[in-house]
């Protein structure tokens, strides 16, 4: 494995790589287009991450794929198509075309934004989610080849963390675990805020965090609060988003029991939202 599918993978860093006097004299900053030294503000690349895979009960696979936006403050933005894909071509479509910066809430990157769902036979197969940003195509692939990427799938006795089951409406049908479910498309108005709530059954952890995300969408999206609290009784998380261009958005919600867990792969729940915004 190359260095950039180890740092892509989540177990090294360019940072490490390349700190080295030697190593810098043979790459030198201001040869090229992206700063080898440290994450930085603006400038930086985007990368996909392979973080694992879990069994199902019915015998299929998951595979679970995050991405590491080397910005602290710029946001980017990669249409689906030949500078976004995931390969085989069955598998595309779900990944996020929005890369927020290091994240606000003390996270190093972002962690299980999508995950594809392989046959108990795949066997040595693997998908491929390739990103190519400022000239450079980051390609990584998720498989089955290693017990190393073994995850917990939605319960962790180790850390005793659970994933929270998930509704789009207080009686609706309810989910667990990174793979989630998509809503039926919400309808909004340009510079007009839509109300966005997703509802928690009561929880095994004291609590869970509930993050917001734009995941997909040609305009900018702006949440009055990205983070609510979910006690251990459960309940709605609720904010409002804001869209400046007109076009088919998907959100992602995250609920997680505090950092920790994510940063140690188990156990959180994610949902994403439609939305069919008109002028």
């Amino acid at each position: 494995m190359g260095w950039r599918s180890l740092w892509a993978a989540g177990f090294v860093t360019p940072v490490l790589l390349l700190s080295s006097p030697a190593l810098k004299a043979q790459h030198p900053v201001e040869k090229t287009d992206w700063s080898v030294e440290t994450i930085r503000k603006s400038g930086q690349l985007v990368a996909p991450v392979f973080e694992g895979h879990h069994q199902n009960p019915d015998g299929t696979y998951t595979l679970v794929f995050g991405y590491h936006n080397l910005n602290t403050d710029e946001a980017i933005d990669i249409p689906l198509g030949p500078d976004n894909f995931i390969d085989p071509i069955e598998y595309d479509g779900m990944q996020p075309t929005h890369f927020d910066p290091v994240p606000k809430n003390g996270a190093r990157r972002h962690w299980g934004v999508i995950t594809v769902v392989v046959p108990e036979d795949f066997g040595d197969r693997q998908v491929v989610w390739n990103l190519r940003h400022r000239g450079h195509l980051w390609s990584i692939p998720g498989h089955l080849r290693s017990p190393h990427y073994l995850l917990d799938a939605f319960d962790t006795d180790a850390r005793d963390r659970h994933a929270g089951v998930m509704k789009f409406e207080p009686d609706g049908q309810g989910w667990r675990g990174r793979t989630g479910t998509v809503s039926e498309p919400l309808a909004a108005r340009v510079g007009q805020p839509i109300q966005l709530s997703v509802w928690l059954d009561p929880l095994p952890d004291p609590q869970n965090l509930v993050w917001w995300f734009k995941h997909q969408g040609p305009g900018d999206v702006m949440f009055n609060a990205w983070e609510s609290v979910v006690p251990q009784s459960g309940g709605e998380a609720t904010t409002t988003a804001t869209f400046s261009e007109p076009g088919e958005y998907m959100l992602r919600v995250k609920a997680v029991a505090d950092i920790a867990t994510i940063e140690y792969h188990c156990c959180w729940t994610n949902g994403y939202i439609r939305v069919d915004v008109t002028e």
